[in-house]
C-alpha cells in the first residue's frame, strides 16, 4: 500500500511539471476555424459517437488502481491502463452491507436468545409447586385431616380432585380455551401460526394462542409482564408442566385456579357463586356459561353483560357439539336455556367453627409479619379434629339446653388437647358465636377453684412427700386467713390422696404453707400456666384467675408423664410455592418428673372413680381429673384426661353472677363429649405407679413461716344446723368452701353413668422421710 501511494504521488508531480496530458483539438477552436452550418440530427449523433469512440476511456470512478495501472498512468499509456483488470471496492457494495447487517442481526439475535434461554432455564421454578399453589392474598385454613375450614382474603375457592370434576366441565373448557389440548406438548405451535396470521390480517389482536398449560404457568409462576422473555419463560414452563405433571394434573389445577369473575376462582367456586350449586349439579348451559368467561371474565360476565355472556356461552356450546361432547338435542336445549343468576357468597368465606378459626387468625398475627400476611398465598395447617369439634359443639348445646336454665348459667366452653403433642383438637368458646364472639376458652380469666389444688399437691409430691402423709383437717387460721371446707365440717386426720379426692380445702392450704409459694408457682408455670399467680394463701383454693386453655394444657403434663408442650392450633404454614415458612416445634419440656406425674394421675383417678368427678367415669377406660367451683358457684369446672387426650369444661355467666349449679355438671359434660368418639381410640393405660415411700424429691420446698397460726387438734366434727342449711344451698358456697369437698356418697347424680373401673390400690407403704426444706424460707405474705 505504501508503494502504491508513492507511485501515485510521483505521477501527480509529473503531471504538475509537464501540464495536462495531450488532448485532441478542442471543439471550440475547431468550430472557430470551420464555417458554421446546420447539421442534420443523424449527422450530429454520428459525429458524437465517433468522438466518444476515439476518446480514451478513463477508469471508472470508485475503482482502486493496481500497481500495473499506476505504471501505465505514469507513462501516459491510458489505453494500456484501461485494458488492465481493476478490482472492485467490496466495502462500497450495498449487497455486502445488507449481508453484513443480516449476519450481524442473526448473530445478535441468536446470542440474545441463547442468553434468554440460559436465564430462563436458570430461573425456572420447580413446576411441582403448581400442585400446592395458592393465590396471593389468600390464606387457607385446613383441619388436621386436610378439610378446608375457611378461606381468608380475596379468594375463597374450593379445590376439587380430577375425578370430582365432571367430564362435561373439563371438555367445555377445552372447547373454549384449547381445542388441541390433548395434541400438543404444552405449546400449540399450529395455533400460534394461525393466531399470528389472523392478528396481522385484522391489524389487531383478535385471536390468542395460549394453551391451558400456558395459562396455568402464567397463573402459578408469572406476572402480567408482556415481554418476550416472559412469553419464552411461559412456553418453557408449559412444556415442563406437561412433562412432569401430565395432562390430567394440569387440567385439574387449571380448573381449580382459573379466575371466572365475581370473586370466583375455579369451577367449584364459580358453580356456587353464580348458581348456588356444586359442579355435578350444573346443566350444560351453565357449564358453557362458566367456561365462556375464562378468556375475559369482566367482558363475558352474566352479571355485568348478560348479552355478551349469552353469545359467548352459545359459542362454547357450538364448539362442544362440534367436538362431540354433547348431542345435537343437548345443544339445542342449552342454546334456548335462560340465564338465571343469583350471586352467592364464596363457599368458604365463613367458618363452620368460628371460635377456633378466629383463634388461629390471632395466632397467625403472632407468628408471621404483616407483610407476609398481606402477601397471602398461605396454607395454614391446623390441628383441629372435625369430628371432635362437632362432638364438642353438640355437647355444649345440649348441656346449656338441659341444665343452663335451672342451674342458672348461660355460657359454657370446652377445649380438647392432645397431651403428647400439645395440638388443640376441639375448641368451643361459647354457646352462640353470632350472639357473642368472646372466646371463653382463651379470653375469659376466671377463678379455677379446686382445680388449682392439683398444682399444690404436685408440688408436695415433687419434693418427695408421700401421698399417704397425714394432715389434720381441723380449724386452721394462718395470718388471719381462715379457710373453710364446704359444709363447715372437718374430717380429722386424712392422707393427701383422700384429701384431694374429697377436695378438702384446709389440707390444701396447709400443704401450700409446707411447700411454699415459689415452688408451687414455678411448677405451675412449667406445666403451662401463664396467667399471674398471686403468692397468697388463697392460691391453694384457686383465687388467681386463669383461662380454660392454659389450665387444660397444664393438666396435660400429668397425662404425658410430666412432659409439657404448649397448646397450639397451628402445626405448619406453607406459602404459595409450597415452601414451609413455619412449623411448630413439638419437642416437649420436662415440667415435672415422671414419678410425680404418675402419682398425681393415680390420685386424680380417685377423684373420678370415688370422688367429686364421678360423672366423668367411662367404662373400661382410665380417666383422671379434678372438679372446681369458685365462690358462690360463679365458675363450674372439670379438667379430665386419658392417655390420649385432655379436655376442660367451664360453665358460668359472663357477668360473674352466681349460679345454682355444681362442678359435677361440668364433669357430666366432659363425659358426654368424650363418649361420642372414645370407641375409636385405642385402649391405653396410665404409667405404672412408682414406689411411694423413700423417694427423693425433684424440687426443693421453701416453706412459708407464718406470723401467727391458730390450729385446732385434729378431730372429725359433724356440721351444725346452720352448716347443713348452707350445704343444701350450694349457691351460697364461698371460695374457700366449695361444693366438691362433700363426700362421695353425698354427691348428686345428674345422670346415670357406667360403673367406673377403679385401678387396684396397693397397700400403703411406710411414710416417706420428711422433705428437705430450705434454710431460708420466704416471709409470710402481708
Amino acid at each position: 500500500m505504501a508503494n502504491l501511494f508513492s507511485q501515485l504521488k510521483q505521477w501527480s508531480a509529473r503531471i504538475k511539471g509537464s501540464g495536462s496530458p495531450p488532448r485532441g483539438p478542442s471543439r471550440l477552436s475547431s468550430q472557430r476555424q470551420k464555417s458554421v452550418r446546420i447539421r442534420s440530427a443523424s449527422e450530429t449523433n454520428s459525429a458524437a459517437s465517433n468522438r466518444n469512440a476515439q476518446r480514451p476511456k478513463p477508469l471508472r470512478t470508485g475503482k482502486l488502481a493496481t500497481a500495473k495501472q499506476t505504471a501505465a498512468f505514469a507513462n501516459n499509456d491510458l489505453e494500456r491502463a484501461r485494458s488492465l483488470p481493476t478490482p472492485r471496492l467490496a466495502h462500497k457494495r450495498v449487497r455486502f452491507w445488507l449481508m453484513l447487517l443480516v449476519a450481524a442481526g442473526i448473530a445478535g439475535t441468536s446470542a440474545r436468545l441463547y442468553q434468554i434461554w440460559l436465564d430462563v432455564h436458570e430461573t425456572v421454578p420447580d413446576v411441582s409447586k403448581a400442585l400446592t399453589f395458592e393465590r396471593s392474598g389468600t390464606i387457607t385454613l385446613k383441619a388436621g385431616d386436610g378439610q378446608i375450614l375457611q378461606k381468608v382474603g380475596p379468594t375463597a375457592q374450593e379445590s376439587l380432585a380430577f375425578d370430582e370434576i365432571p367430564n362435561v366441565v373439563a371438555q367445555a373448557f377445552i372447547a373454549s380455551e384449547d381445542r388441541r389440548f390433548y395434541e400438543h406438548d404444552g405449546v400449540d405451535y399450529r395455533s400460534i401460526g394461525r393466531a399470528a396470521l389472523a392478528n396481522l390480517s385484522s391489524g389487531s389482536v383478535v385471536e390468542g394462542a395460549s394453551t391451558i398449560t400456558q395459562q396455568l404457568a402464567r397463573i402459578t409462576f408469572l406476572d402480567l409482564d408482556q415481554s418476550f422473555q416472559r412469553k419464552f419463560k411461559e412456553a418453557v414452563l408449559a412444556r415442563r408442566l406437561e412433562a412432569e405433571l401430565g395432562k390430567e394434573k394440569v387440567l385439574e389445577r387449571y380448573l381449580n385456579l382459573v379466575y371466572l369473575g365475581a370473586g370466583a376462582y375455579g369451577v367449584a367456586d364459580a358453580a356456587w357463586i353464580y348458581f348456588g350449586k356444586t359442579v355435578d349439579e350444573l346443566t350444560v348451559a351453565e357449564v358453557a356459561l362458566i367456561a365462556g368467561m375464562a378468556p375475559a371474565p369482566s367482558v363475558y360476565s352474566p352479571v355485568v353483560n348478560p348479552d355478551a355472556a349469552r353469545r359467548q356461552r352459545n359459542q362454547v356450546i357450538g364448539r362442544m357439539a362440534d367436538a362431540g361432547v354433547i348431542t345435537p338435542a343437548q345443544e339445542q336445549e342449552a342454546r334456548q336455556a335462560e340465564i338465571a343468576i343469583e350471586v352467592q357468597e364464596p363457599k368458604y368465606l365463613y367458618s363452620e367453627f368460628p371460635y377456633f378459626t378466629i383463634y388461629i387468625k390471632k395466632q397467625l398475627a403472632e407468628i408471621l409479619t404483616p407483610e407476609e400476611l398481606e402477601a397471602g398465598g398461605l396454607v395454614v395447617e391446623t390441628s383441629l379434629n372435625p369430628k371432635w369439634q362437632q362432638a364438642a359443639e353438640k355437647t355444649v348445646e345440649e348441656i346449656i339446653e338441659e341444665y343452663g336454665t335451672w342451674q342458672g348459667f348461660e355460657q359454657a366452653s370446652l377445649v380438647a388437647v392432645d397431651p403428647r403433642t400439645g395440638q388443640i383438637k376441639a375448641m368451643v368458646g361459647g354457646t352462640d358465636f353470632d350472639d357473642s364472639q368472646f372466646n371463653r376458652v382463651t379470653q375469659a380469666q376466671r377463678q379455677p377453684g379446686s382445680t388449682f389444688k392439683a398444682f399444690v399437691y404436685a408440688g408436695a409430691i415433687a419434693t418427695g412427700m408421700s401421698p399417704y402423709k397425714s394432715y389434720a383437717d381441723a380449724r386452721y387460721i394462718v395470718d388471719g386467713y381462715e379457710p373453710k371446707n364446704y359444709g363447715g365440717g372437718y374430717s380429722g386426720n386424712v392422707d393427701l390422696r383422700r384429701a384431694l379426692t374429697s377436695s378438702i380445702n384446709i389440707v390444701a392450704v396447709k400443704l401450700l404453707v409446707d411447700v411454699g409459694f415459689d415452688p408451687v408457682i414455678a411448677l405451675a408455670r412449667r406445666m403451662g400456666i401463664k396467667s399471674d399467680l398471686l403468692p397468697a394463701y388463697s392460691l391453694a383454693l384457686g383465687a388467681s384467675e386463669v383461662n380454660l386453655l392454659e389450665l387444660t394444657s397444664a393438666y396435660g403434663s400429668f397425662a404425658a408423664e410430666g412432659k409439657h408442650i404448649e397448646a397450639h392450633g397451628i402445626t405448619r404454614i406453607t406459602n404459595s410455592q409450597g415452601d414451609v415458612v413455619y412449623e411448630f416445634d413439638e419437642r416437649p419440656q420436662q415440667a415435672i418428673d415422671a414419678d410425680t406425674a404418675a402419682i398425681m394421675t393415680w390420685m386424680l383417678e380417685g377423684v373420678v372413680n370415688g370422688g367429686t368427678g364421678g360423672n366423668a367415669a367411662i367404662a373400661g377406660r382410665q380417666v383422671a381429673g379434678k372438679t372446681g367451683t369458685s365462690e358462690k358457684n360463679r365458675d363450674l369446672w372439670f379438667i379430665g384426661y386419658m392417655p390420649q387426650l385432655v379436655a376442660g369444661v367451664w360453665m358460668g355467666n359472663d357477668d360473674s353472677s352466681p349460679t345454682g349449679g355444681a362442678s359435677r355438671t361440668a364433669a357430666l359434660a366432659w363425659y358426654r363429649f368424650v363418649d361420642q368418639f372414645v370407641d375409636e381410640l385405642p385402649v391405653e393405660e396410665f404409667p405404672e405407679l412408682p414406689r411411694l415411700g423413700g423417694r427423693e424429691g425433684s424440687i426443693q420446698a421453701k416453706p412459708i413461716s407464718p406470723g401467727r397460726v391458730v390450729a385446732d387438734k385434729p378431730g372429725a366434727r359433724e356440721p351444725d344446723e346452720t352448716e347443713r342449711r348452707r350445704r343444701s344451698e350450694p349457691a351460697t358456697a364461698t371460695l374457700d368452701s366449695e361444693d366438691d369437698s362433700s363426700s362421695a356418697n353425698e354427691s348428686e347424680a345428674l345422670e346415670p353413668v357406667p360403673t367406673p373401673v377403679a385401678r387396684p390400690s396397693e397397700p400403703a407403704p411406710a411414710p416417706a422421710p420428711a422433705p428437705v426444706f430450705s434454710s431460708s424460707p420466704d416471709p409470710a405474705p402481708a
